[in-house]
């Protein structure tokens, strides 16, 4: 207590450098707050892996079972994988909250793989990239962790929206390119891109007419062999099974065989499709995803591991914005992924925050009754980014949505502390002390409550420290706290001095009464033997 007075009396003193110091500090925070990585949420430290298989978008539901057995053998032969589920045709059920549900198509597939554990799991999922890219080059796959928060899928994507699909696609094509230049971006793919080869079959309706055929009648002959059509039922258990008939693999898949198809008459006999229709070949997208009605085409890609989306985000959106300045009207680049979904999140504390404020300054009113006394409160909250950053800084932890909630109970502790330290300054004046002598025996008496409260809340943290989630967060209160209950009990005092012009008394002198002279009848006598 006697070291911490004498460095409460330096900061008095000096305060107007104990001032500049701080905000040289505030300010220090700020400049390096552009170091801290950004992450939304971070991944899961479950062992889980998902794997989503695509095909390309014309693709059978055949061809995608043969990806999923030729995937599933990759997965039995590894000896880290404990066991593996597979879904061809849609996603895995919905058994993880988070869990970014899979819409069913024909060309997609996806696998959940539980390992060993942690270490296993990068493991495998190392593994796995390398067998998929050298055995199934032609599928686009993703392999990644389970997700905490949101559901985001990849975590890097860009929107081009316009009128004309080739137009989009050729923007698309741009924006995949810049990407490709960012060190650390992999696995660019687009949402739908390819045009798919198509045959048109249009029908001679004079020729057909004279034959009594209607172009229904075509269609279902035609859907018949390719697709087939439902014949019959059969139970299973409380479930009813259609039972479809179609024609063979070979037949359906040639073109010649579907030239050469004989439809049916009213009179018995049949004709060959060729002599009543015309056959010509063209391309067009299988799929095509609108956005607010307009046709939008997705730039999507994964970042390697170490590599943090909103960073690579941050380091990409320069030459990102540049080739949005150059494209037409009508024409727009969005960002989306992590990042969007980050921006929602901060979007949605913020739109309270005004109410928040509103709050907090009514009960500092009625708490403080003085408008200085709450903007001398008010001062010292900002100031735990200090702590905040450095702490984040020196545990490698980025700032996201989690870390952002404890920044906004830090500026409640803060406030706290402080309040109780300026109420007891004016309860010490109250009762008789100079201002100068108030700050002092207010501040060494609210020492031990505030450091008391202050390692309270930091040992309570402690244990949810190391932990993915919730780490983020505690070194964000930890640091911030820690820095702050300094400049409340340093910082404070100093501001407190500064802002009323409070000056340090002078010493009293302490006078010694005088000797009395000794009177020679009071002297004592003086006897000689």
């Amino acid at each position: 207590m006697r070291l911490f007075k004498r460095s409460l009396l330096g900061a008095m003193r000096a305060k107007w450098i104990t001032i500049l110091v701080t905000l040289a500090l505030f300010a220090a925070s700020l400049w390096g707050l552009r170091f801290v990585p950004e992450q939304f949420f971070p991944s899961s430290d479950r062992s889980e892996l998902l794997v989503d298989l695509k095909l390309q978008d014309n693709a059978s539901v055949l061809a995608t079972r043969e990806a999923a057995a030729e995937f599933d053998k990759m997965l039995a032969a590894d000896p880290d994988v404990v066991r593996f589920s597979t879904y061809v045709r849609q996603g895995a059920i919905r058994f993880y909250l988070p869990l970014d549900v899979a819409l069913p198509n024909e060309f997609f597939a996806q696998s959940v793989v539980v390992t060993k554990g942690l270490k296993e799991r990068d493991e495998v999922r190392a593994r796995l990239e390398q067998a998929v890219a050298e055995r199934l080059p032609a599928v686009v796959a993703r392999i990644y962790p389970l997700e905490l928060g949101p559901p985001v899928g990849w975590p890097v994507k860009y929107r081009v929206s316009g009128p004309d699909l080739a137009r989009v696609h050729d923007i698309a094509l741009k924006v995949a390119e810049q990407l490709e230049a960012m060190t650390g971006i992999r696995h660019i793919n687009f949402d739908w891109a390819e045009p798919a080869r198509v045959m048109r079959v249009r029908i001679d309706q004079d020729q057909a007419r004279q034959l009594g055929l209607s172009s229904q009648d075509v269609s279902l002959a035609l859907y018949g062999v390719v697709s087939g059509s439902t014949i019959t039922q059969v139970r299973n258990n409380i479930y009813l099974i259609n039972v479809d008939m179609r024609a063979e693999h070979k037949e359906r898949t040639s073109l010649e065989s579907i030239r050469s198809l004989q439809i049916p008459l009213r009179d018995g006999n049949v004709v060959a499709l060729r002599q009543i229709a015309n056959f010509e070949y063209t391309q067009e997208y299988p799929i095509v995803w609108r956005r607010d009605r307009i046709p939008t085409l997705t730039v999507q890609a994964d970042v390697a591991p170490g590599l943090l989306p909103a960073t690579a985000v941050k380091a990409v959106q320069p030459s990102i914005d540049r080739l949005a300045a150059t494209l037409p009207s009508g024409y727009r680049i969005v960002t989306g992924g992590s990042v969007e979904e980050s921006a929602k999140a901060q979007a949605s504390v913020q739109a309270v925050l005004p109410a928040m404020a509103v709050l907090v300054l009514t009960i500092l009113m009625f708490q403080l009754q003085s408008f200085q006394r709450v903007l001398l409160v008010l001062s010292v909250a900002p100031l735990g980014l200090i702590g905040v950053v450095a702490a984040l800084l020196l545990a490698q932890k980025p700032m996201g949505f989690v870390a952002m909630l404890g920044v906004l109970a830090l500026v409640g502790m803060i406030a706290r502390n402080s309040v109780i330290l300026i109420d007891q300054i004016g309860t010490e004046i109250a009762a008789g002390h100079h201002p100068w002598d108030a700050i002092v025996i207010a501040a060494i008496h609210r020492t031990r409550p505030i450091l008391l409260t202050a390692s309270a809340a930091t040992l309570g943290m402690i244990p949810i420290a190391p932990t993915v989630f919730w780490g983020p967060m505690a070194f964000a209160i930890i640091g911030g706290l820690a820095v702050a209950t300094v400049l409340t009990l340093i910082f404070l005092p100093a501001l407190y001095v500064a802002w009323f012009r409070i000056s340090e008394p002078a010493p009293q002198k302490t006078v010694s009464e005088p000797t009395p002279p000794i009177s020679p009848l009071s002297a004592p006598a003086l006897h000689v033997s």
